[in-house]
Parts: structure tokens; C-alpha cells; sequence
């Protein structure tokens, strides 16, 4: 068991903030998935089985974070293999219903959501960074800040097809499609042509800011057309526009600033441009 020292410590650690967001974001994970297939009532057995895992994977690792040592690493592994998996699985799954068949943008569209499973991957490659990486190593800040683009791609991809079947009905419905591709271009930059300068970083925290208001407007909005129109409340939380789609904004910008705390201030130059080196970060 850790001690309150070690605990204590824990609390300014970048490693306890990626364990915490991995943790609580599968007990959400959770609840999504119980309202998304609830849509055809669970009606294929393997609908179960992200629900059950999402349900069992909080208290694992939260067992694991308490006790530490190896309890603490082969928690991590051991979900982290199964979310990866699962996510995979969970892809190939979804086109199967009927892209692979008639391979048109239509049947893609129309189809389940084919990159939502892949949340699962990027919080079990989440968990296996926090293990195979240590933390104030510069590659353990780059590696989540490249998981947070890519997930913010995937949003990109997710708002597209959503809207797509309505046909962007509400001139609003670009707003998510073009803030994630924003929030993609800034993210990706360092890795495109590094360093990156004092600069770079204040406007990656303003597109942030952006990225956490349209979500929190498109919850919003979501949570309104759920109350509107006819059949009983229930009905149309399942078969209306996804509750809970939304707020993969303001959960990515969390796992972004979580990336970039774990970076020190950079060397102010007349060039713009600096170095950066991850702050010493305590072991998990």
C-alpha cells in the first residue's frame, strides 16, 4: 500500500493525472456504451462484452493504483492489452455490418460509428505509455500529446459522418468538424517541425479553450433535441442524436494539458523558437 508520502506526491504528478483520466474515462465508457447499444437492444451477444469490460476495468486499476509496485504494472498491462484489443475488435466489427460488403461512403455513413471503439485502443496504448515510458522522459509528454491528436482526428472523422446523415441539417453542425480539424493542425505541429516556441504553446491553450466550449455547446444542444420531439424520454435519448458525443471535447483538451504540463516552460528567443524538456515527473 502506498504510503501518505507517496500519495501526497502523487498529486502533483503528471503519471497520477494520465492514470486518473484512463480510469474514469473507461467507468464512462461504460455508460455510453450502455446507451449506444441500447439502440438495437444488445441485439448481437458481443454488444456485451465492451459494457462488461468497461464496468470491471475502473476497480482493477484503481486496486492497482493503491497497492503500486507490480500489482500497479500488471493491472496496467493487462487492461491496457484487452482495451487495445477490444478496440480493434470492436472497428472491424462495426464496418462489418455493412461496409465491407458494399464498400461505398454511403454504407460508411450510415454504418456504426466504425471509429468509436477506438477509444478503447488509445487508453490501453495510454496505460502501456505510462508503464513503458518513464515520466520525465521527453518522449512520455510527446507520446500523450500524440494519442490527444489523434483522438481529436478521430472526433474530426466522428462529427463528419454524425452530421452526415442529416445532412449537416444546422449550419452549427460544421462547428465540430472544423474545430477538430484546428485542434489536429496545432497539435501535430511540433511533431511536423520541432522545437516548438513559448508562442505555440500560449495558442495551443486558446484552441483548447475552443475546443472545450464547442463541446460543451454541442452537449448542450444534444441534451436539448433529447428533450424535444414525440415518444417517451428514453426513446429519444437511444434513437436521438448521441448524448454524450459532445463532451470527447472537453475530455481531450484534459488528456492535452495533461501532455503539456508535463512540459517546462521554453527558452524565450527572438527566433520564436525554443527548446522544451518534460518536467521531472515522479514514478507511478
Amino acid at each position: 500500500m502506498r504510503t501518505p508520502t507517496e500519495l501526497l506526491a502523487w498529486r502533483t504528478s503528471p503519471a497520477l493525472w494520465l492514470e486518473a483520466f484512463v480510469t474514469v474515462n473507461f467507468a464512462f465508457l461504460a455508460l455510453d456504451i450502455f446507451l449506444a447499444h441500447s439502440y438495437n437492444q444488445f441485439r448481437d451477444p458481443a454488444e456485451f462484452l465492451p459494457l462488461y469490460f468497461s464496468i470491471l476495468a475502473p476497480p482493477f486499476l484503481a486496486a492497482g493504483l493503491l497497492r503500486g509496485g507490480r500489482l500497479r504494472k500488471w493491472t496496467g498491462y493487462v487492461t491496457g492489452w484487452i482495451a487495445i484489443l477490444t478496440g480493434l475488435a470492436g472497428v472491424l466489427f462495426h464496418l462489418d455490418n455493412r461496409f465491407f460488403y458494399e464498400k461505398t461512403l454511403l454504407a460508411l455513413t450510415y454504418a456504426a460509428p466504425f471509429a468509436a471503439p477506438l477509444a478503447y485502443t488509445g487508453l490501453g496504448l495510454l496505460l502501456l505509455i505510462n508503464r513503458m515510458i518513464e515520466q520525465h522522459a521527453r518522449a512520455w509528454a510527446e507520446w500523450v500529446q500524440l494519442l490527444a491528436c489523434g483522438a481529436f482526428f478521430g472526433n474530426f472523422v466522428l462529427s463528419l459522418t454524425d452530421h452526415a446523415t442529416n445532412g449537416f441539417f444546422r449550419p452549427i453542425e460544421w462547428l465540430p468538424v472544423a474545430s477538430s480539424a484546428l485542434a489536429v493542425g496545432f497539435l501535430i505541429a511540433p511533431f511536423l517541425r520541432p522545437p516548438a516556441s513559448r508562442a505555440y504553446y500560449s495558442w495551443c491553450f486558446g484552441v483548447l479553450a475552443l475546443q472545450a466550449a464547442v463541446g460543451l455547446l454541442g452537449f448542450a444542444l444534444h441534451v436539448q433535441a433529447s428533450l424535444r420531439g414525440p415518444g417517451g424520454l428514453w426513446d429519444r435519448v437511444v434513437n436521438g442524436a448521441p448524448l454524450f458525443a459532445p463532451l470527447l471535447f472537453p475530455n481531450l483538451v484534459l488528456l492535452s494539458l495533461i501532455g503539456l504540463s508535463a512540459y517546462s516552460p521554453v527558452s524565450n528567443s527572438p527566433s520564436g523558437s525554443g527548446s522544451t524538456s518534460p518536467s521531472r515527473a515522479i514514478q507511478a
